[in-house]
């Protein structure tokens, strides 16, 4: 697909993948707008990437999802990509009591939010001559990161989504992109990486994963899995036992109830 001169709407674009794509979008000559729930972020970010457009929305708000589909089509007519990329990781130990409310936090924000953003722009983009959804998965897609189960879950859920989008749109001119991403040194694992149970070497910059995002976006990879994901899809085939066993090393203790 040409990564250039195209519209592209990015939520959580204030840091991580999110910021990382904005900043190599607008390098390649296209349009980017990013969404995020914290407005002097969002300014923060305006002021370092100056041609970048800002709107405060919340993807796990159904309102909001409405109210920026109308005024980003309204306002960019020729939107014709959407990255959903907002997430939240949290570790929860589910010996400890939790709000029900709270609880499910990542299930609306990661899992449900793409959905519904789907829902809403997919008739747009079928409009238009070329489009393509991007979403952001994980690693964790493939095995469950035990000390995170309700992400774990979440971004499970989303690879499926994902999957079955791509069968049902098939048909259209929209094209349906999974970038499935590794551990990284991002703002979303900085709970984790701070813990001395994580081996940091493991990590990779958000810099080299979305430029190989970037690159299989342009070479019509639908599934994109960047440096450790790769090993990850080999061992979640060939040794998911394993697998599990070395992710439940991180946070062991804590799990254990004791």
């Amino acid at each position: 697909m040409e990564l250039s001169k195209n519209t592209i709407l990015i939520t959580g674009g204030t840091s991580g993948f999110g910021f990382e794509f904005a900043f190599r979008l607008l390098e390649l000559g296209n349009t980017v707008i990013i969404t995020g729930r914290n407005e002097q972020k969002l300014e923060e970010t305006k002021k370092i990437l100056s041609n970048i457009h800002i709107i405060k929305s919340d993807v796990s708000n159904v309102e909001d999802i409405s109210s920026l589909y109308e005024e980003v089509t309204k306002k960019f007519p020729g939107l014709n990509m959407l990255i959903n990329n907002a997430g939240e990781m949290r570790q929860i130990t589910l010996h400890d009591d939790y709000d029900l409310y709270d609880l499910t936090r990542e299930i609306e924000i990661n899992l449900m939010g793409p959905i519904r953003m789907v829902q809403e722009f997919l008739p747009h983009l079928k409009k238009q001559q070329t489009a393509a959804i991007i979403n952001v998965t994980s690693g964790v897609a493939l095995g469950a990161f035990p000390i995170a189960p309700v992400y774990s879950a979440s971004k499970s859920g989303l690879r499926s989504f994902t999957q079955c989008l791509r069968v049902q749109v098939k048909s259209t001119g929209v094209k349906v992109f999974e970038l499935i991403a590794p551990g990284s040194t991002t703002p979303l694992n900085d709970r984790f990486r701070n813990g001395s149970e994580v081996n940091t070497k493991m990590l990779v910059s958000p810099e080299k994963i979305v430029d190989e995002a970037i690159k299989g976006i342009i070479s019509d990879t639908y599934e994109i899995f960047p440096g450790p994901a790769r090993l990850m899809r080999i061992l979640s085939r060939l040794a998911p036992k394993f697998m599990l066993s070395q992710a439940t090393k991180m946070g062991e203790k804590a799990m254990s109830g004791k």
